[in-house]
């Protein structure tokens, strides 16, 4: 019997996820992962070549229509999922240049300060986009490209981001969308369009403003399917291409943040912390990504740059898998009987620190044991994101709940921490796979739409995203205040510290 299948794929910097959803069935019915390799330099460098994406969304596509009961002909729309910011430069005749930087290059941080400088300095730069121009940002990347490497920026023609390669990938158009676009730092928040004042900041002879692709609305497709790309997988002709997004955009939407008063945090590689807003919501001083969705409205967002980056060191440290090192981190006090850690590996984006180093404080001869150094790590990271939730609420954004997506929201302890050093109650969407299901949900809402049958986000987040109430975790009122001081040490360790970086 015939179903209809949306298919979601999420680009992330550790691999690519695929899922299948059936509509009759109102479930996931198939999924699979492919990891990524990372090059790294010790300036900061992190790339990826966009092949390897492209390689590991056929191989798990493939291995998700092999799945019992899953045929490629019930398919009918796809969603793309990818990690933001990442710089994919394009030639003429849309071959890939070079490697892509990811996020989490700080090699590029010179050219984030010589473009703000350029327009001025970083009042100017908000004023112009609502963002600062922050590390990480796709600005500085293009910039790299045109001051390191002149040959290839001769060749450029278009710029995308890794969402957008993918689409490219699948249907052959160079398109993107608002909640992906809002990240490059060359896009208006306030007005849904490039900013040419910034490009030309980039570029002063011009190119950069031929090189941007084409805008789309969040609820219409890219494209269709490539007939190469169908005969491939076994798809019928005219399978649509959502609009696809940025990962924080698409977990947004697998986790219900599509109306205003929901708070997601991802305890992933990195950390981010949004919610939705029906306005824009600029932080004057640039610490806050005044993002848009990937559903029409915005998404003012906070990324830290490192956690379970921090968790998974520590790890790898002491030889243990994951339940060994819960067992550790439960195994500590909270606070770690004083024991500190900033777990800037990767510098750090906010606080906006992208030369930092991770530090140790409070080490004592007494403390300095396994399970504290555990512990540290991971309220570390979660202090990080506490900073985070505080830079929001400055902007006027509430939380009554905070939605728990990432790796991390699968420790019990981990989310234990969490609620006290947030001072909130989290709880874990049913499905974790947060990005997957926004891909799946924007698809179906584009099909939807192209079909005649429009429908609002909501309607689709509130009978496809699912809770899991055994996940819901309220803080101890002790801990809570005992991180509240824990935290006012981490905001002097940091100002201490950050005259050194």
């Amino acid at each position: 019997m015939a179903d209809t299948l949306f298919i979601g794929i999420d680009n992330g910097t550790q691999g690519t996820k695929c899922a299948v959803f059936s509509l009759s069935k109102g479930k996931l019915v198939a999924s699979a992962y492919a990891p990524h390799d990372l090059v790294e330099n010790n300036a900061g460098g992190r790339e990826q070549d966009p092949v390897w994406w492209v390689a590991a969304a056929e191989k798990t596509l493939a291995s998700c229509l092999a799945a019992r009961g899953v045929r490629a002909t019930d398919v009918v729309a796809i969603g793309v999922s990818g990690q933001q910011h990442g710089c994919v430069p394009l030639d003429a005749k849309g071959r890939v240049i070079r490697r892509a930087k990811l996020w989490c290059d700080t090699e590029t941080v010179p050219e984030c300060d010589a473009v703000t400088q350029a327009m001025g300095g970083r009042a100017k730069v908000i004023k112009a986009i609502g963002n600062a121009v922050a590390a990480g940002f796709t600005a500085s990347k293009v910039r790299w490209l045109k001051d390191h490497e002149p040959r290839n920026y001769d060749r450029l023609a278009t710029v995308l981001l890794p969402h957008d390669y993918l689409n490219f990938w699948l249907t052959g158009e160079c398109k993107t969308e608002c909640g992906d676009a809002s990240g490059t730092a060359y896009f208006d928040v306030r007005h849904r369009r490039w900013s040419e004042v910034m490009l030309k900041a980039i570029d002063p002879g011009g190119k950069l403003l031929t090189c941007v692709p084409e805008l789309v609305a969040a609820d219409d497709p890219v494209g269709t399917v490539r007939p190469k790309i169908a005969a491939m997988f076994g798809f019928k002709p005219g399978v649509l291409v959502s609009a696809g997004g940025g990962d924080n955009m698409m977990a947004a939407i697998g986790t219900g943040n599509v109306v205003p008063g929901v708070v997601t945090a991802s305890l992933g590689t990195s950390g981010t912390i949004y919610s939705c807003s029906e306005k824009p919501v600029i932080d004057p001083k640039g610490e806050l990504g005044a993002f848009c969705s990937s559903t029409g409205t915005w998404l003012p967002l906070v990324c830290t740059m490192n956690v379970t980056v921090a968790t998974e060191l520590t790890r790898h440290l002491f030889d243990q898998d994951v339940k060994s090192f819960d067992e550790q981190v439960a195994k500590a006090p909270a606070g770690a009987e004083g024991l500190l850690l900033l777990p800037y590996f990767n510098g750090e984006r906010t606080p906006a620190l992208p030369t930092s180093q991770a530090s140790f404080t409070g080490i004592t001869s007494t403390n300095f044991t396994k399970p504290n150094l555990c512990r540290a790590a991971m309220e570390g990271a979660t202090l990080g994101l506490r900073y985070g939730l505080d830079v929001l609420r400055r902007r006027g954004v509430t939380a009554s709940e905070i939605r728990l997506v990432g790796g991390g929201a699968k420790s019990r302890v981990w989310r234990q921490i969490a609620a006290d050093v947030l001072g909130c109650p989290v709880v874990c969407p049913a499905s974790s796979e947060a990005g997957v299901v926004g891909g799946v949900l924007q698809a179906l809402w584009c099909w939807l739409k192209q079909r005649d049958e429009p429908v609002e986000i909501s309607d689709l987040t509130d009978v496809h995203v699912v809770l899991d109430e055994h996940t819901r975790t309220f803080p101890d009122a002790k801990h809570a205040l005992q991180y509240d001081e824990i935290y006012a040490r981490y905001l002097a360790f940091n100002k201490a510290l950050g005259r050194f970086w």
